[in-house]
């Protein structure tokens, strides 16, 4: 199923944090992480992550670009408060990204570079997704283009799945981001 981006939900890159403030009916949790490795350290989360994204490594500007990113719940539960996407890189043009998910009824929202995905999923140790997001680049965009795309995952425990971000915040819940980046060389 291909989908475009709709506008649903607010999301903020704040002090190099991804935040989710608002999140669809049918999501019922939200999530945050950074493009490094996490919002909250915790010694042992719920669940890890095994990411791996593909992109090309030329590309010219005004052409598209394809990320195709899987990633794979290694445990050692449960992941039913994930969100996968990350950050696209400066020329992408936002406004002609679709995407194509292994999980129906998949939502994403954008604002700014940053994206995520709500897949309404729960994955079992040894499950994976996968997700292509299609994208163009801008004919004014130049040099190396990175994006940085992955999973964040909230530490959720049972009976806490359909809390709010403002109430999973109050409470400490860790969340962990499981990054890729990857590089495009722009040619003309």
């Amino acid at each position: 199923m291909r989908n475009s981006v709709t506008k649903v939900a607010s999301l903020g890159l704040l002090a190099g944090v991804l935040l989710l403030p608002a999140v669809p009916a049918a999501a019922n949790t939200t999530a945050a992480g950074t493009a490094a490795v996490s919002a909250s350290v915790q010694d042992d989360p719920f669940n890890v992550f095994k990411v791996s994204v593909k992109a090309p490594k030329k590309a010219k500007a005004g052409g598209k670009v394809t990320y195709q990113v899987k990633a794979l719940n290694t445990g050692p539960y449960i992941a039913d408060a994930w969100f996968l996407g990350g950050q696209f890189p400066k020329g992408v043009d936002l406004k002609r990204v679709t995407y194509r998910s292994s999980v129906k009824k998949t939502q994403c929202f954008s604002e700014g570079r940053a994206f995520l995905c709500f897949a309404p999923k729960a994955l079992k140790k040894g499950e994976s997704v996968s997700f292509s997001f299609y994208t163009k680049l801008t004919k004014k965009a130049k040099g190396t283009q990175t994006a940085a795309l992955g999973v964040i995952s909230y530490d959720v425990q049972t009976g806490m799945e359909n809390l709010s971000k403002e109430e999973l915040d109050r409470l400490g819940i860790p969340a962990h981001g499981y990054l890729k980046t990857v590089k495009t060389k722009i040619v003309r």
